[in-house]
């Protein structure tokens, strides 16, 4: 059964940096997508970042040249780094992954349960 986890959340100045993880376990296919999303209180869930097996990396323009997106296939773990950070990137931050390229036609199908990134002075 394919689980994802997230770690890494917590309080942040403005201006400051964390790192997500979400650690991947029982997934076996060696094709795959994954991806960061967050949710705002009071707003609708939106798209952050997207990596693929291939390397191929993609970016919401309000997280570009902040967020960095990775993973580790030794690991199995998908990270979020994320710089210079602003009080609208609060939010509770998920991971989530299927198992073909990220153009492929079908939705993002695993899901971590998240884990919540407050900025704030």
């Amino acid at each position: 059964e394919e689980r994802l986890v997230e770690f890494g959340g917590g309080l942040v100045q403005p201006g400051g940096s964390l790192r997500l993880s979400c650690a991947v376990s029982g997934y076996t296919n060696s094709r795959f997508c994954m991806a960061w999303f967050r949710r705002a209180p009071g707003k609708e869930r939106e798209g952050v970042a997207t990596v693929d097996s291939e390397g191929t990396t993609s970016y919401k323009d309000f997280v570009k040249g902040r967020f960095t997106i990775s993973v580790d296939n030794a690991e199995n773990t998908l990270y979020l780094q994320m710089n210079s950070l602003k009080p609208e990137d609060t939010a509770m931050y998920y991971c989530a992954a299927k198992g073909e390229y990220c153009s492929g036609p079908n939705r993002l199908n695993f899901w971590g349960q998240g884990t919540q990134v407050t900025v704030s002075s």
